[in-house]
């Protein structure tokens, strides 16, 4: 889908919200389920545009997993520091097909 797709050219800001960048991250994962660490690395892996930006991006990651309903912790992390994140069952199917409109969970 053109959600995914890297921006034209490595250095261009990418036209995805973060939403999507976040969850396609979590859904790249083989469990489904990312550290915050982790979703920073898989951004910045995939869009360098990140590499060399302040990390006031950052806030903005931070900002979308804690506020928006779609994503929830998933546990703590093995060594305690961190927990994970994972999609809310009610929105995996929609995200999974590339539909990352912003939406409650319907629990």
């Amino acid at each position: 889908p053109p959600a995914l797709r890297p921006p034209a050219e490595p250095g261009d800001k990418p036209a995805q919200s973060y939403i999507a960048l976040i969850s396609t991250a979590i859904l790249s994962s083989p469990e489904k389920k990312l550290l915050l660490s982790d979703i920073y690395q898989w951004i910045m892996d995939k869009y360098p545009y990140f590499k060399n930006k302040e990390k006031s991006w950052r806030n903005s990651v931070r900002h979308n997993l804690s506020l928006n309903e779609c994503f929830v912790k998933a546990g703590r992390s093995d060594n305690g520091k961190g927990h994970f994140w994972a999609i809310h069952p009610a929105n995996l199917d929609d995200f999974a097909k590339g539909d990352y409109h912003r939406r409650r969970a319907r629990r």
